[in-house]
């Protein structure tokens, strides 16, 4: 006997619909969230650059088109968002040694612990907001939340 498929396929469809619905009200959330935790590095950056410093923690020096590689944005933005970082004494540029035509941009000790305290004030927010949560929920949420972020990550809209 061959299966209702347009059951499921209006199943799949009202799933994708609540899904989207949630995700838009999340992505919005976070997009606010972002303002407070930008703010918290330093008042007038924008939250955008907040995801530029979080690289530079965690890979060191970089050049300009290798930042620009690894969020897959221009390199005219992100040289913008570079420039303003600089100008708010969160970043330095020097000469790269391995190419002296080349900058390498990293964090200076401010922008460090800067980006450190805002990075602990929203873990600790994240602890309040979660604390009737189980451990094993939010485990699944993390690792549901990932396979998303690998389904979006190997599909070009």
């Amino acid at each position: 006997m061959t299966p209702d498929l347009s059951s499921t396929d209006a199943a799949v469809d009202s799933a994708i619909v609540a899904l989207e619905q949630q995700l838009s009200m999340l992505w919005r959330r976070a997009r606010s969230n972002s303002y407070k935790v930008a703010r918290r590095v330093h008042p007038e950056m924008e939250p955008a650059a907040y995801g530029l410093l979080v690289i530079l923690q965690q890979e060191g020096s970089m050049r300009l088109t290798d930042i620009a590689a690894s969020v897959g944005v221009g390199k005219p933005s992100v040289s913008r968002q570079i420039a303003m970082l600089e100008q708010l004494g969160l970043v330095h540029k020097e000469a790269d040694p391995l190419d002296g035509r080349a900058q390498a941009i990293s964090l200076t000790p401010a922008g460090t612990q800067q980006l450190v305290n805002a990075q602990t004030a929203r873990k600790q927010a994240f602890h309040e907001l979660m604390a009737d949560w189980d451990v094993s929920d939010l485990q699944q949420l993390g690792h549901l939340i990932a396979q998303l972020n690998a389904t979006y990550a190997k599909d070009n809209w």
